[in-house]
């Protein structure tokens, strides 16, 4: 069966960097044919998408908030994906979701038949 999990999570300090990892397996079609995402959910809002990598890595995307300061990117050899966050806000806690769809382009990414991690915490605070 499909499997996501993250890993890096943790407390840092407003400014700080951290870097989270997405490791996949189980998959019948290999992991570099998935578009990879990461989304976001703070307390009391709905989780919304802050990164997405395509299938060749040629193309990524970022939520306004994040752009410039995040970066997504991915090992396919290692089937693995991650996101360097730097310049860390308090508005960035939230539980950090791995997610991946079999599309080859993020445009086409429908969540309803994707994969999802099991989230994990990423907390900025003083």
């Amino acid at each position: 069966q499909a499997r996501l999990v993250e890993f890096g999570g943790g407390l840092v300090h407003p400014g700080g960097s951290l870097r989270l990892s997405c490791s996949g397996s189980g998959f019948m079609v290999d992991l570099q044919y998935y578009s990879m995402l990461w989304f976001r959910q703070a307390p009391g809002k709905d989780r919304e998408r802050i990164a997405c990598i395509e299938s060749n890595s040629d193309s990524t995307y970022y939520l306004d908030s994040t752009a410039g300061r995040f970066t997504i990117s991915r090992d396919n050899a290692k089937g693995t994906m991650y996101l360097q966050m730097n310049d860390l806000k308090p508005e960035d806690s939230g539980i950090y979701y791995c997610a991946a769809d079999f599309a080859r382009h993020c445009t086409g990414v429908d969540m309803d038949r994707g994969v999802w991690g099991q989230g994990i915490q990423v907390t900025v605070s003083s």
